[in-house]
Parts: structure tokens; C-alpha cells; sequence
């Protein structure tokens, strides 16, 4: 997308990098997020509107701490740097960072001297958050001082010559009740972007890269899950080759209640697309046996998946291609980010975990692209709105909602209560109000009370998550009718045997994830 107006944001490892990009897009301006040291000269090369440093864990004075190529700030595009980001500028260009006297985590109050550039339309006074153990001890004269904390005497520069701007807050959370407003004011006010990046555009340009890679006579598989992220990806692809496309949907036995027959439905008998089902239920579980770490789950299913998936590719002639529903939360998780710094959250089999002897190049039209992005994407493919607005489900299916040993029997008590509360969640008007609801199984036994007498029938207990987010990297507990809750409760602990107590899940992401494992 070189020829898209961009910012361009610079990846020094911070936790909410990924958050900068989102803020950036809901502007409708298109972003990409670089590796720290990108030279200024590729850059260039690029309908630069701005650039943006992000936050990072180090200390831009200890040696081997990330840096970027000086000549970013004689590219004549606006700068603004965010935490660390602030700093690295203000070091850049003559100032002094030290270790601050006392760390600012948290909310705290920003008091403005200069309410111009970015910090323009805004109060006197205002809470933004704070998380850093470093400051701008100096600045060169160049630079002015446009706010204050109690603690942090420049907590917002400006250069008197340049458009570089920094804040040492993070503008980018939710915590920071204006941060979308600075954004806002950087991105249209400073940079002058126009705010017209599109999903028909972003579709149109896929559709043409894929196009310019497959010749006429190859083929692309795609790896199809049913979740939405597959069905896009398949669906831009079929636009882009029409038959030339075969879906592969690898029956894991790890699946949903009657997943196979509506991915069948969907795919093969709405879309017409070429549907291929690998029946693998049994070697799945068979490489599950006894597993009971969640990453080395992960990584049994990662291969049991290449081999299912490497078995039924080999029956499709002249396919060169394949093509996954890779999206940017996907990436960062597995620690595959751009600045190289990220830690590993949780792998994906579809990330990094394809081996070189599959043969295959990939085709990941969404890699850069959050889930409301790629909701937003489906309509415009024309999707049907049941299956763009899905909730998520996990690569590993159920495996990763169960916590310890995945054996048959409890594969289908936790499917048997996962489809209670979707059904009750859909027949109470919550499922759209929600972005993502399942069920998790933990075998713990608990006394219970059934008919007349106590119980030790309840051999597992199921924990209900259902959490409200817009861009799957941070994410809250949802505020769910009790009655709703109840009635959950008790058609699980009535219908499925072996489960007398039901418990709701009311962490947040961070600092917990959204799924157990």
C-alpha cells in the first residue's frame, strides 16, 4: 500500500504498540508498524504523512537499547513520540534522559502550559496515564515544554523549528479519557491526513496482489476454520481465482457443536467454494494423550494439524499457494512483531509454525489487520452477517478450554455446555452484545447437592467467560444479566453429567488473557 497516505510507527517493544495502530486506523488513516532502526530512506519511499515512536521497556541511555535512524527527523514528516518514544527524540536532538526519582504508573493529572498542536481543543487540566521509570532530565533549547505532572516537570515537548512533538503518557489506552483527541489532532491537525482509508480499497488491493502472485494455471489452498478470519481470507481469494481455490477444513475433533456440518453448509453449499474434509479426530486426541501444558498442547496440535493438513493438500494438482487467516494479533501473540522485542504470549500453529517442506508460499491477505477490521472487511466481501460477527474461536478448538488432559468424554461435556450458553445467550439478545463467550472445563470435584443427599458427581467445574473488547487486545469482563448467568447455571448442572457448580470469570485482559490457555 505505498502509494496510501502513512504513518509509519516505529516499534521500540512496547505492550501497546499495537493499541498506537489501532487509534491511528479508527481515524480511517492507513498505518504500518516498523521495526526500530527502518532506514529513513525506505521510508521515503512511502506517502508519509507522519511517524509515531512508540513506548518500550528500555532505558534509551543503557547501551544496546533500540534506536532509530536520526534521519527520520530530516524526512520534513511529523513526529510524535510516545513514552520512550519521547524520550529517544528528545535524546536525539540535544536533551539529556535520566532514571526519574519516583517511577508514575498509572492515572495522574496533566496539567497544560501550551494547549496548541497536539495537545490543542483540550482542558487546562486532564487525566492521562503514566508508565515509566524514566524522564527528559533536559531539553535543548529547540524544544518547548507544553505539560506538567507533580512528578514529571516535561511531560509533553514540542521543537520550535520541527513538527516533532512528544508526550511521555500513553495517548493510545482508554485510560487517558482524551487520548483519542490528541491522536485525532496529530493525525488531521499536524500530519493534514485526510482520513480516507477504506475496506473496499483494502479488498481491492488484496484481490490485485493475489492476482499479480498466481499465475492461471496454480491453485491455492486454504486452510478454512469457519471462523471468520478463514472465511475472509477464503473469500478474497476466491474473488481474486475464482475455482482456482480449494478449502481444506481439518476436522480436528476439537470442534464446536456441529461445526463440520456448518462449515459444510456454508462454504460448499452457499459459496460454492471446493471443500475438502480431513477426517482427524482420532490422531488429535491420540497426540493429546496425556498433554497437559498448554503450549506443548498447542504445539501437538500445530503438528498433528501440518501432517493432517500436508496429507490432503497432496491430492490438489498445481497448488502452490496457501493462503491463512493470519491477523495482527496473531503475529504480536507468537512474538513475531516487528521491532523483535515482543514475548511470546500464546503460539498459533498458523504462525511461524509452518515447516519449509510443506512447500507451499503463503498468501495472508489480513495479517496486518484487527478482528473489527476484518469484520469490517467480510460486509464489504458481501459475508453474511452471522458469520462476519461470529465470536473467535481458537485454533486448538476446545483443547485450550480445557485445563488438563484432553480425553473424549470431557471434549463433549465441555461441548455440551458451550452450545447451553450459546443458545441462551442468543435466545436473550446477548450474543451481539458481546464480543466473544465460551465455556472452559477445570476438573476440580466439588460437594454438591442433588435430590435428597450430597453429590460427588461434580467431577468438573465450568467456568462461563464472557468479555467485551473492540480490538482483542485488551478486553473486559461483560456486566451479563444475572438472570441470564442463572439460567445458564442451571441448564448446564441439570443437562450435562458430571458438572454440579458453574462459576463466571471476571478478569480483565491484561492482566489475564482471554482464553485460559
Amino acid at each position: 500500500m505505498a502509494d496510501c497516505e502513512t504513518v509509519a510507527i516505529l516499534d521500540f517493544g512496547g505492550q501497546y504498540t499495537q493499541l498506537i495502530a489501532r487509534r491511528v486506523r479508527e481515524n480511517r488513516v492507513y498505518c504500518e508498524i516498523f521495526a526500530p532502526a527502518v532506514p529513513a530512506a525506505e521510508l521515503s519511499r512511502r506517502n508519509l504523512k507522519g511517524l509515531i515512536l512508540s513506548g518500550g521497556p528500555a532505558s534509551v541511555y543503557e547501551p544496546g537499547a533500540p534506536r532509530c535512524d536520526p534521519a527520520i527527523f530530516d524526512l520534513g514528516a511529523p513526529v510524535l513520540g510516545i513514552c520512550y518514544g519521547m524520550q529517544l527524540a528528545c535524546e536525539v536532538l540535544g536533551g539529556e534522559v535520566s532514571a526519574a526519582p519516583a517511577r508514575e504508573y498509572g492515572r495522574v493529572r496533566l496539567r497544560i502550559r501550551e494547549p496548541s498542536g497536539i495537545l490543542a481543543h483540550l482542558p487546562a487540566e486532564t487525566s492521562v496515564w503514566m508508565s515509566h521509570g524514566d524522564v527528559v532530565t533536559r531539553v535543548a533549547d529547540d524544544f518547548v515544554a507544553m505539560a506538567e505532572t507533580d512528578t514529571c516537570p516535561i511531560a509533553a515537548v514540542r521543537h520550535r523549528q520541527r513538527p516533532v512533538f512528544g508526550v511521555q503518557f500513553h495517548p493510545e489506552v482508554t485510560h487517558t479519557p482524551l487520548g483519542g483527541q490528541i491522536m485525532r489532532s496529530f493525525l488531521m491537525d499536524v500530519c493534514g491526513c485526510r482520513g480516507d482509508w477504506r475496506m473496499e480499497d483494502v479488498a481491492a488491493r488484496a484481490v490485485a496482489e493475489i492476482q499479480a502472485r498466481v499465475a492461471p494455471d496454480e491453485r491455492v489452498i486454504c486452510g478454512l476454520s469457519g471462523g471468520v478470519d478463514s472465511s475472509v481470507t477464503a473469500a478474497i481469494v476466491q474473488r481474486a481465482i475464482g475455482d482456482r481455490l480449494v478449502c481444506i477444513f481439518v476436522d480436528n475433533g476439537l470442534l464446536r457443536h456441529q461445526e463440520r456440518e456448518l462449515v459444510r453448509a456454508t462454504f460448499q453449499d452457499h459459496f460454492g467454494m471446493q471443500l475438502r474434509v480431513a477426517d482427524a479426530g482420532r490422531r488429535f486426541l491420540a497426540a493429546l494423550a496425556g498433554v497437559t501444558d498448554p503450549q506443548q498442547k498447542r504445539l501437538a496440535i500445530g503438528r498433528e494439524f501440518i501432517e493432517a493438513f500436508r496429507a490432503e493438500a497432496r491430492s490438489v494438482p498445481n497448488a502452490r499457494f496457501l493462503a491463512q487467516g493470519t491477523i495482527y494479533p496473531d503475529v504480536i501473540e507468537s512474538g513475531h512483531g516487528p521491532s523483535g522485542h515482543a514475548a511470546t504470549i500464546k503460539a498459533h500453529h498458523n504462525v511461524g509454525g509452518l515447516p519449509s517442506e510443506l512447500g507451499f508460499e503463503l498468501i495472508e491477505p489480513l495479517r496486518l489487520l484487527f478482528k473489527d477490521e476484518v469484520r469490517s472487511l467480510g460486509e464489504t466481501l458481501g459475508l453474511p452477517r452471522d458469520l462476519v460477527w461470529r465470536h473467535p474461536f481458537p485454533g486448538p478448538g476446545l483443547a485450550v478450554r480445557i485445563m488438563g488432559e484432553v480425553t473424549e468424554p470431557r471434549l463433549e461435556l465441555l461441548r455440551a455446555a458451550d452450545a447451553i450458553l450459546l443458545e441462551e445467550l442468543t435466545a436473550a439478545g446477548w450474543y451481539d452484545k458481546v464480543a466473544q463467550a465460551f465455556a472452559v472445563l477445570v476438573p476440580v470435584s466439588s460437594v454438591g447437592v442433588m435430590g435428597d443427599g450430597r453429590s460427588y458427581e461434580g467431577q468438573n467445574l465450568v467456568v462461563v467467560r464472557l468479555v467485551e473488547t473492540t480490538d482483542f487486545m485488551t478486553a473486559d469482563w461483560v456486566h451479563v444479566d444475572y438472570e441470564v448467568l442463572g439460567l445458564v447455571s442451571r441448564r448446564i448442572i441439570n443437562e450435562v453429567k458430571g458438572v454440579n457448580r458453574v462459576a463466571y470469570d471476571v478478569s480483565s485482559k491484561p492482566p489475564a488473557t482471554i482464553e485460559w490457555q
